[in-house]
């Protein structure tokens, strides 16, 4: 069994060195699904749920305490994903391996898709990677997770006959950088041009007097969000991402907690009959329209 703590090796982070595919055949698949024969036209996604690494790349030479923080996956999104996926009676997709590995909520390719660091966390597997060794992990990972995302959305279309709508559950740190000044916000809600699922969020959670929203804070849903941009943005589905403060949902029972006070204000929007139309078929604020436009 390898050292947790031990460096990468060379044929430990460079797929090129071996034959075999990135994941064994008893590793896990790149991606859970959950409840996965609900019929409602809605999707959960949760695209950092995990800190798992395949075996074939070692520990991209961290040690055991840098794969649980932050860097690694987004704490708490998965719970919260999970109990949410319960109470709305929805299917989630979440993923299975570590935003280390490859980032599923970035472009191939980009500076942070596969970082050599991460909020300032060396990561010594990720450095000088062939192209052959980042598409051995965009086809171990990535693209079983986005492909999965593309079919559920398919099959939510085709047997409920409504546009489903995407929601994306994520957690940020309460500090940016380790001693940096606190970020107030307890949630935050991401979205762009379509606010049909957001704004309606946004106004159940301001009921909450002692809860401090972020209207796309931590981050802009204009700027991040690979996955619903690339999955709901495209295809005019409504959509939204949430962000959630990692110290309220870091164990079970907060994560509970938050995926119930979600799941309150969520079932009250997604009984909107305008979320489930195809935005060419709604005006700006959401209203169906009557297709003359």
């Amino acid at each position: 069994m390898m050292n947790l703590s031990q460096p990468v090796s060379p044929s430990d982070s460079d797929p090129d060195s071996a034959a075999a595919p990135l994941l064994a055949p008893d590793e896990p698949p790149p991606f859970e699904v959950v409840n996965p024969d609900a019929q409602r036209p809605v999707l959960l996604i949760c695209d950092h749920a995990a800190h798992r690494v395949p075996r074939a790349l070692g520990t991209l030479g961290l040690d055991k305490a840098d794969l649980h923080r932050h860097v690694a996956w987004d704490i708490g999104a998965a719970a919260v994903t999970r109990h949410l996926a319960a109470r709305l009676d929805a299917c989630a997709v979440l993923a299975n391996y570590s935003r280390l590995v490859i980032d599923l909520n970035r472009v191939p390719g980009a500076a942070d898709s596969i970082p050599p660091v991460s909020d300032g966390t060396p990561v010594p597997g990720n450095r000088d990677l062939s192209e052959a060794a980042e598409q051995a992990r965009i086809d171990a990972l990535f693209n079983p997770y986005h492909s999965e995302v593309t079919r559920r959305l398919h099959h939510l279309w085709r047997v409920t006959g409504q546009a489903p709508v995407l929601f994306s559950v994520h957690s940020f740190t309460p500090t940016m950088k380790t001693g940096g000044p606190p970020r107030p916000w307890h949630i935050g809600v991401l979205w762009d041009s379509d606010g049909r699922l957001a704004l309606p969020l946004m106004e159940g959670l301001a009921h909450d007097p002692d809860l401090i929203v972020g209207d796309n804070e931590p981050y802009s849903g204009w700027v991040v969000g690979f996955t619903v941009s690339s999955h709901a943005g495209s295809a005019g589905l409504a959509r939204a991402a949430v962000e959630i403060r990692q110290d309220l949902i870091a164990t079970e029972a907060g994560a509970a907690d938050w995926a119930g006070r979600l799941g309150s204000i969520l079932e009250a929007v997604l009984s909107d009959p305008g979320l489930y139309v195809h935005a060419s078929d709604a005006a700006p604020g959401g209203a169906p329209t009557d297709g003359l436009e």
